[in-house]
């Protein structure tokens, strides 16, 4: 029961934080702003992050790691079967996703590569590899299974998650360099180049 009730705090901390964040701006969020929203008390702010800006890595990776297991999850109602088309399908549901939420993409910002490399564990980036439907073992597996000889599977699936992510932020917001649906066959076909290098 207190750990549900624990659970429900931080939850609501969470939730507070992304809507001021969103809403205001992460300079603009005060961590008695986010307490206030969340109708917590100050110290139970300190029980789960150290500051905003933890507490904003976090939401960060969540909300990135949130948009992989959605993809995933409509990728495996699909028979789509070569690793290029299914590489290709969840970066198209994500970018459909971040181009319908504004204020979503530019939180995440040119973070999304933190839903599968973590990077609020010790400040470092760890694969997410112990979750069996997680993209880094598709990848993996699909790699592995349909014989693609890659250098590095590692080091290509982070490009194409760096390349996916700060392209299409430009592309989305700005429409640099060029408007997102222009900029997705040139995206996909330099994906599709990354994996047969």
């Amino acid at each position: 029961m207190k750990r549900e009730k624990d659970h429900e705090k931080e939850n609501r901390l969470l939730e507070s934080a992304f809507k001021l964040f969103t809403e205001k701006g992460i300079k603009n969020t005060s961590i008695q702003g986010i307490v206030d929203e969340s109708k917590v008390a100050k110290g139970t702010f300190y029980l789960y992050f150290k500051d905003k800006y933890e507490l904003r890595d976090i939401l960060i990776e969540k909300k990135s790691k949130k948009l992989f297991a959605d993809a995933l999850n409509e990728l495996h109602k699909n028979y789509i079967q070569s690793i290029d088309d299914q590489i290709i399908f969840i970066i198209n549901y994500i970018i459909n996703i971040l181009s319908k939420n504004i204020l979503l993409l530019k939180f995440i910002s040119k973070n999304l590569s933190w839903g599968v490399y973590s990077k609020t564990v010790n400040k470092i980036y760890q694969k997410n590899e112990n979750d069996e439907n997680s993209l880094y073992n598709l990848f993996i597996k699909g790699i592995s299974e349909q014989n693609v000889k890659l250098k590095n599977p590692e080091v290509t699936l982070y490009m194409i998650l760096e390349l996916v992510s700060s392209t299409c932020f430009n592309s989305i917001l700005y429409d640099e360099p060029a408007p997102i649906e222009e900029y997705k066959p040139y995206l996909y076909d330099a994906i599709r180049k990354l994996l047969h290098e």
